[in-house]
C-alpha cells in the first residue's frame, strides 16, 4: 500500500488549487480525478457558461451600437461559433492547470473509500495522513412523469446549437443566465420558478427588480409555478396560480439545483451525510472520520467555486474566513450580493439601517449607457458594520468585491459614508452614495 501526506478526490476548485499549494510547499500530494481536470466549474459550470455570457455581452452590445453613434446596418448571432469559443477557453485553463500540478501525483480513476483510511484507485490501494473529499456535485432532476425529456446543466453546456423555444425550469442563479444569454441569441424563453420570486437566496427586493429587467428585454416569467409533467413532444404541464396549464417548447432545461456526488464506500467508510444527502463537516471541514474532509459542493454548505477553494485552505489550516463570501449571477444586468439580506437582518432582531442608491445617478452608469441597477446595503445601527449588499447593474459581480472587502475589515457606516474616497467618475461611487442615503 503506498501512502502521501494528502490524498485529495476530486480535481476540481476545491482540489487543485490546495494541490498545488501544498506540493509548492514541498508536500507530498496524489490528486485522484475520475474526468478533467478543473471540475464542474471549468468544464460544465462557471467558465462556459461566462465565456456565453461575454458572446451574449457582445451582441447586445452591437445591437445597442447606433445609440453611441456607431451604426451597424446588420448582424447576425452564430451560437455554435459562441459554444466553440467556450470550448477554446476550457482547454486553456485546463493546460494551466495541469501546469499547476506538475509537482502532483494526478491519478485518472474512480476513487473509493475504505475504513480505515484507505483509498483505492484502478486496483491500488493508496492511504494518506489526511483525505479531502472534494467530488462536487450533479445536476438535480425533478421527480416527475417526463423529466428525462429534459435536458439538465450539463448537457445543456454541452450543446453546440439551441432551438428556438426555450423552457427553463428554475429561477436560480443556473436557469437565469441560461435565459439571460440565450434572449441575446434571440431565443423565447420562459422561465418556471416554484417560489413566488427567481433567486430565492438573494434580497427580494433586488431579485423582484432583476426579474421586471429580463421581462423588459422579452424573457418570460412563470413565478409561483409547479412544473408536474413534460409530455413527449416537449409538452409542459404546469400548476400556477391560476390552475393547470401547459406550453410547448423545442427544449426543457432543468436547473432546479443540485445533489452531491460521493465516492463509492462513503457510507461505509463511516462518514456520516445530513438529511439532504451531503457530507457533515464541523468548521475545520472535517468528517466525523478523523484525518478525513469534505470542501465544496460535496458538503452543501456554499456551493460556489471560490467557496470550495476557501474550504480546502481552511482544511489544511488555513485561517480563511467563510463568513464573507459573495455570490453573482452574470445576467444582463448582473447580480450579486454578499452577507445577509434585509429579511434574514430582520428576522435575527438586528435594529438596522438601509442605504439604497441608483445607477441612473452615477455618472459612470450613464456614459456606459447602463443606468438601470440600484445598490442597497444593511448596517448595523449600533455598531455600523456592514451586515449585508445586494447589487443589480453594470459590473456588479466586481463592485461586490470591495464590499465584501470593507465587511471582512469591520469598515463602519461612518467610514464608507464620510472617510473614503472613491474615483470619480466610476461605478464604486454607488457604494457610497448608498451608505450616504442610509437611515
Amino acid at each position: 500500500m503506498r501512502s502521501s501526506e494528502f490524498i485529495i478526490i476530486g480535481g476540481g476548485p476545491g482540489g487543485y488549487e490546495v494541490a498545488a499549494e501544498l506540493a509548492a510547499a514541498g508536500r507530498k500530494v496524489t490528486l485522484i480525478e475520475r474526468d478533467l481536470l478543473g471540475g464542474t466549474c471549468l468544464n460544465r459550470g462557471c467558465i462556459p457558461t461566462k465565456c456565453l455570457c461575454a458572446s451574449a455581452s457582445a451582441a447586445m452590445t452591437v445591437a445597442g451600437a447606433a445609440a453611441f453613434g456607431v451604426d451597424v446596418t446588420s448582424f447576425t448571432t452564430d451560437y455554435g461559433r459562441a459554444a466553440q469559443r467556450a470550448a477554446g477557453v476550457m482547454d486553456q485553463l485546463r493546460g494551466g492547470i495541469e501546469a499547476m500540478l506538475r509537482d502532483v501525483e494526478v491519478i485518472k480513476g474512480e476513487a473509493s473509500l475504505k475504513p480505515s483510511k484507505i483509498v483505492t484507485v484502478n486496483g491500488e490501494e493508496l492511504t494518506a495522513d489526511r483525505i479531502i473529499i472534494a467530488t462536487g456535485s450533479k445536476p438535480a432532476r425533478l421527480d416527475i412523469p417526463g423529466a428525462e425529456f429534459a435536458v439538465t446543466s450539463d448537457e445543456f453546456l454541452s450543446l453546440t446549437d439551441v432551438p428556438q423555444r426555450v423552457a427553463i425550469i428554475g429561477g436560480g442563479v443556473i436557469g437565469l443566465e441560461f435565459a439571460s444569454i440565450l434572449a441575446a441569441f434571440g431565443r423565447e424563453v420562459t422561465v418556471i420558478e416554484f417560489r413566488k420570486e427567481i433567486l430565492p437566496p438573494f434580497d427580494s427586493e433586488i431579485a423582484k427588480r432583476l426579474r421586471m429587467t429580463l421581462s423588459r428585454r422579452g424573457i418570460k416569467f412563470l413565478t409561483s409555478t409547479r412544473v408536474v409533467a413534460i409530455e413527449k413532444g416537449l409538452h409542459i404541464i404546469y400548476e400556477g396560480k391560476k390552475g393547470k396549464d401547459s406550453l410547448d417548447c423545442d427544449l426543457a432545461v432543468m436547473a432546479v439545483g443540485r445533489r452531491p456526488v460521493l465516492p463509492e464506500g462513503t457510507a461505509s467508510a463511516g462518514i456520516e451525510l445530513n438529511e439532504r444527502g451531503f457530507i457533515t463537516v464541523n468548521e475545520l471541514m472535517e468528517t466525523s472520520v478523523p484525518g478525513i474532509c469534505a470542501v465544496g459542493d460535496v458538503n452543501g454548505l456554499c456551493m460556489l467555486a471560490h467557496a470550495a477553494s476557501a474550504q480546502a485552505r481552511r482544511a489544511i489550516g488555513s485561517d480563511v474566513n467563510l463568513d464573507v463570501i459573495p455570490s453573482a449571477v452574470f445576467t444582463t444586468p448582473e447580480a450579486a450580493m454578499v452577507g445577509m439580506t434585509e429579511d434574514a437582518a430582520r428576522s435575527k432582531d438586528y435594529d438596522i439601517m438601509i442605504g439604497k442608491a441608483s445607477f441612473a445617478a452615477n455618472g459612470k452608469a450613464l456614459a456606459m449607457g447602463e443606468g438601470d441597477g440600484t445598490i442597497k446595503i444593511i448596517f448595523a445601527r449600533e455598531s455600523g458594520f456592514i451586515l449585508g449588499c445586494h447589487i443589480l447593474g453594470p459590473h456588479a459581480a466586481d463592485l461586490i468585491a470591495e464590499v465584501a472587502a470593507l465587511m471582512f475589515g469591520m469598515t463602519t457606516h461612518e467610514e464608507l459614508a464620510d472617510e473614503l474616497v472613491h474615483g470619480h467618475p466610476t461605478l464604486s461611487e454607488v457604494i457610497q452614495a448608498a451608505a450616504r442615503n442610509a437611515k
